[in-house]
């Protein structure tokens, strides 16, 4: 979880109940069915307490997904480390990104219900990604639209395996087969060739996802 240095400690353990609270209670309903006095009454806090870490259940719902979503990008920054092609980097993601919805449901709903602008190619979280797509056009790997859809169009798939998924719960198999064919829709649509798109999707031992 990230830390928030700025606070005092009884401030941060306020937040941090709060936060708990959150992901218990995210991972049942989306943010829109959750009274701020059930997230307060879970966490054991004041109400006003919850006013003065968060300006609203939306803003609230975001620094949860964002904790989840930092923890996703952290574990495809070391899927990555080492891997140079733009194009591999970016289908690994897909595969660590569905490798956590797999390992861990209750967390991968809490962010894809978060309703945030993780999509946005300007998001700091984003910043790997438009690097390898960025990485990916000027190498002309990519056809043009790629440059300013591509960020959009790849979390949009992420996001939709992800939740299928963990709606889907498909055996090891059939889940592999699955993420095989998103990486090929993607990886083509992006506007690499089939025959590469079908190596990258091609079955890979299970990325590990650390505890």
């Amino acid at each position: 979880m990230a830390s928030h240095p700025e606070l005092s400690p009884r401030a941060a353990r306020t937040r941090a109940a709060l936060i708990s609270a959150g992901f218990d209670l995210l991972s049942a309903k989306p943010i829109d069915g959750i009274p701020i006095d059930e997230v307060v009454a879970r966490a054991g806090v004041a109400k006003g307490s919850f006013f003065n870490h968060f300006t609203d259940k939306q803003a609230f719902a975001e620094a949860i997904a964002a904790e989840v979503r930092l923890q996703v990008e952290e574990q495809v920054t070391r899927a990555n480390a080492g891997v140079i092609d733009p194009i591999e980097r970016i289908a690994t993601g897909m595969r660590v990104c569905a490798a956590f919805a797999l390992s861990d449901p209750k967390r991968t709903l809490v962010l894809l219900r978060s309703h945030g602008s993780f999509t946005a190619r300007t998001h700091p979280l984003n910043k790997g990604l438009v690097e390898d797509i960025n990485a990916a056009c000027a190498a002309g790997l990519l056809r043009s639209e790629a440059r300013d859809g591509g960020v959009l169009f790849w979390l949009g798939l992420c996001q939709i395996l992800m939740l299928n998924l963990v709606e889907r719960r498909p055996d090891p198999e059939s889940a592999q087969r699955r993420i095989g064919d998103m990486i090929v829709l993607g990886i083509t649509g992006l506007g690499i060739d089939a025959a590469r798109a079908a190596a990258l999707a091609a079955p890979k031992p299970p990325a590990r996802v650390p505890g």
